[in-house]
């Protein structure tokens, strides 16, 4: 039986490689030494890897830095709740397949990040901004919920947060600076006291790469969002907790790491394919 795809964008490589990385930590790696373009360059000149130091993980690959690179995925029932979750990620590269190989070409296995998997071009990560960062446009988000918070909009105000989900989904406001967003923040978790437990949980999201890329993949079914990083359009693969939780906890420690390899399209051309096999509850025992 053929596989069945979904079109899920397109991504850039204008330095002519490509990377599949656990987004959570695609700003760390310029903090243990070399950044990531250096390995990635190194990486792909040999044809395509896998990296990793302490818990940043990636593959590395060449690509054609003259055109966007389609991304593709086939889906599976989440073992969770249902719902479509990835089950293999295609990314075309536009290359040739090389003569002469007759079986996909394995670079490694990545394990999937409960913050999800960034796709992009090594340089343009390079200036990608992590939960620790400052947001470029200086804006935030500024969410709040809980027993009390119906209580809390009639004084605070703010809007149904709606790619949360509808009327179920927290208040608050989009895009305020930081500042302001701060300030409101500090208001809304001193009323009734300010004590825990008091019924109202507050959130202030800054718009750093990270949370950028969730945000723009809150309304697709696949939480993927596309955002630009460093120049280039960056695809963000976003994971349900919950499906994550059933599926995929412990990551590499606990044997939940998936390979990647280099395989032909079919039609001449060169693609990475990341393939998560059907879940087994055996595993689970």
């Amino acid at each position: 039986m053929s596989e069945t795809f979904v079109d899920l964008g397109f991504v850039t490589a204008p330095s002519g490689v490509l990377v599949l990385g656990m987004a959570t930590w695609i700003d760390e790696w310029r903090e243990l030494g070399e950044p990531l373009s250096v390995r990635a360059g190194a990486a792909a000149k040999a044809g395509g890897g896998h990296l990793q130091e302490w818990e940043c993980e990636a593959v590395a690959v060449p690509a054609a830095a003259d055109r966007p690179l389609a991304v593709r995925a086939t889906t599976e029932p989440s073992a969770f709740d249902e719902e479509p979750t990835i089950a293999t990620l295609e990314i075309a590269l536009g290359l040739p397949w090389p003569e002469g190989v007759d079986s996909p070409v394995l670079l490694g296995d990545l394990p999937v990040d409960r913050g999800g998997m960034a796709i992009g071009d090594s340089v343009g990560l390079d200036a990608w901004t992590g939960l620790e960062d400052e947001p470029g446009d200086g804006l935030a988000d500024l969410s709040y919920w809980g027993r009390y918070g119906k209580d809390a909009h009639e004084r605070f105000g703010g809007e149904r947060m709606s790619p949360y989900g509808g009327d179920e989904g927290p208040y608050g406001w989009l895009d305020l600076p930081v500042a302001e967003a701060a300030a409101r923040e500090a208001e809304i978790s001193t009323w009734r006291g300010g004590l825990p437990g008091q019924g109202v949980a507050t959130m202030v999201e800054p718009h750093t790469d990270y949370f950028r890329f969730r945000r723009a993949g809150l309304d697709h079914l696949l939480h993927v969002g596309e955002i630009e990083v460093g120049g280039c359009r960056v695809l963000g693969i976003d994971w349900d907790p919950g499906d994550h939780a059933v599926r995929h906890h412990g990551g590499r420690d606990w044997g939940q790491a998936f390979p990647v390899t280099l395989e032909a399209d079919g039609a001449g051309g060169t693609v990475l394919r990341w393939t998560i096999p059907p879940y087994d509850e055996d595993e689970e025992d």
